[in-house]
């Protein structure tokens, strides 16, 4: 069984309220990996509470005249984990292509962080029932096999966000999300297609989480706005502690 992945994406929020107490739903648990991904000044000080800590994005240069961003090589020297590659906010707001996004991947494996490659549809794509197809594309510009060349141990996750139902309130079905997981993970390579995990991300809250995780490919959560709610995001670790 694939061990669940819980994620908070803070985004460009400060660390809520609480999220260092003693009994912060933030912090590691035996029975899931936890991971939080707050803005770049708060990477120190969440590590230092040892919390296990993700970039929300990163350059696949290790260095250069690239104002106002950082590299992956920086994210791992400074203690991340993990990072998000592909982010929909970062294809919106910042024009990154899939090209890009597959060099920042690679990067991040080469170095030895953990990336969370994130997929999904537009509305348009969604209405036109073309959504599977619209990942198909965005997943098969990453060179996934190539990654067992590589003298890093391969480690990658897959985060599935239809962007209609990012920040929106609008979500999709458990069902329709796991129909979708289920899609993608066919089109993985064959070495890594069951040891992958495949999360969902998309208005997810502490109300609907339990229904996604209920699904055998949905194997954990991309949470944006809960996360930042100490109370809701306990609700949500423990309904993936319970599965």
């Amino acid at each position: 069984m694939r061990r669940k992945l819980i994620a908070a994406n803070w985004k460009m929020y400060s660390p809520p309220e609480g999220w260092d107490a003693a009994d912060s739903p933030y912090k590691p648990d035996v029975g899931a990996d936890i991971v939080i991904f707050p803005s770049f000044l708060d990477v120190r000080r969440l590590m230092d509470a040892k919390l296990v800590v993700g970039g929300q994005g990163g350059r696949a240069e290790p260095h250069g005249a690239f104002t106002g961003d950082v590299s992956m090589a920086m994210l791992k020297g400074a203690g991340c984990q993990y990072v998000l590659c592909g982010h929909s906010e970062r294809r919106k707001y910042y024009k990154e292509t899939d090209a890009a996004i597959a060099e920042q991947v690679t990067a991040a494996i080469e170095c030895g962080l953990h990336p969370i490659l994130c997929v999904g549809e537009t509305k348009k794509e969604h209405d036109a029932g073309k959504a599977k197809a619209a990942v198909k594309k965005q997943l098969q510009a990453i060179p996934l096999s190539s990654y067992f060349l590589l003298p890093t141990s391969y480690s990658l996750s897959i985060a599935y966000e239809p962007i209609w139902a990012i920040g929106t309130g609008v979500n999709a079905l458990p069902d329709d999300a796991q129909a979708m997981h289920m899609s993608i993970r066919s089109l993985l390579p064959k070495e890594s297609r069951e040891s992958t995990r495949i999360i969902y991300g998309g208005s997810v809250t502490d109300l609907n989480a339990a229904d996604f995780l209920a699904h055998p490919d949905v194997d954990g959560l991309l949470v944006g706005g809960a996360s930042l709610e100490p109370k809701r995001f306990q609700s949500i670790v423990a309904a993936a502690l319970e599965i």
